[in-house]
């Protein structure tokens, strides 16, 4: 294994990191299934997640747990990098250079000697963590196998002081960067998302609503099996329900909806959209795949378009 990383870092040219505040861009693959794990302590049981034809398998280093979703960062500062230096005509390399500033103030965090040793341990788990999927290959049953990360090193100054960090990204992970329907820009305010759950949220929302008027929605239970959650049914739903009431999600609005039956649906769409300026109108379309009205659980069945004019009247008449 030592031979095989040498040699690959000797057959890939040096890619030193851009300065300068890059728009942050994340790879729509890693924002529509589940990659990393949710909790903040250490997850050793396997993300296996099955879906028509795709095929997800994350097992975790003896050591140190699957990656979680705050380490995905240093994936999200990788995939910028490239994309900024792609875009200004300069050579990408999938072996890559950065001080551990230029990572951390990129993603929010700070540069204390604490926050460089969490760095170091997310590199790690990203390292150690294995993943086998079918996602993006000619055939559903071959699977292809990589680690986040496939090496890293400290480089030293000459008094032996640490000043630089060298990484490898998988081939898998850099052909998907490179290609531009598979990569979206995402709001900076997503870095300061503290919970699992809600940056997990944060990165579904942003792949499939988009900029779409209509906006989206997803079943309660389906969302539950997309997250590979550990948590039980019951506690995820609360915790989904108390997300759409507090709206931490940066330029989204969350909305619950129940069909007749009881079945709980999250909607989502664009938060100026639904909240436009006074006297504009907002599109009567419902959410894709709703029937024409759905109960709102006040007792009065009412369209998700309804719902956002009511809001949008509201606003208006308080800002008055």
């Amino acid at each position: 294994m030592h031979h095989r990383t040498r040699r690959e870092r000797e057959q890939l040219e040096l890619f030193r990191a851009l300065p300068g505040d890059l728009a942050p861009r994340d790879a729509q693959d890693l924002m529509a299934y589940p990659f990393f794990s949710l909790a903040k302590t250490p997850r050793m049981t396997p993300i296996d997640f099955r879906m028509n034809d795709i095929t997800i398998r994350v097992e975790a280093g003896p050591e140190h747990g699957i990656a979680t979703i705050w380490d995905a960062d240093v994936l999200i500062w990788a995939a910028s990098q490239i994309v900024a230096a792609r875009d200004a005509g300069l050579r990408t390399s999938r072996l890559m250079a950065a001080t551990p500033y230029q990572i951390l103030t990129f993603i929010g965090r700070g540069t204390g000697a604490r926050d460089y040793q969490r760095l170091k341990a997310a590199l790690e788990r990203l390292k150690t963590t294995t993943v086998a999927t079918s996602l993006r290959q000619t055939n559903e049953r071959r699977l292809h196998r990589f680690s986040w990360i496939n090496e890293w090193t400290e480089r030293a100054d000459p008094h032996g002081h640490a000043d630089g960090i060298d990484l490898i990204v998988p081939v898998w992970f850099y052909r998907a960067v490179l290609d531009d329907a598979l990569v979206l820009t995402i709001d900076r305010a997503y870095f300061r998302l503290t919970g699992g759950l809600e940056r997990w949220l944060y990165r579904l929302v942003r792949k499939h609503a988009g900029r779409q008027r209509t906006g989206w929605r997803f079943d309660f239970r389906h969302l539950h099996v997309k997250s590979a959650s550990l948590s039980p049914f019951k506690r995820f739903a609360f915790n989904l329900r108390d997300i759409a009431r507090r709206q931490p999600l940066p330029g989204y609005q969350l909305f619950v909806e129940r069909e007749f039956g009881e079945r709980e649906l999250l909607a989502f769409r664009r938060a100026e959209l639904s909240t436009g300026p006074c006297g504009q109108s907002v599109g009567a379309h419902v959410l894709s795949g709703t029937n024409g009205h759905v109960p709102s659980g006040t007792g009065r069945a009412l369209s998700f378009a309804q719902k956002c004019e009511s809001e949008r009247r509201r606003i208006c008449e308080s800002s008055r």
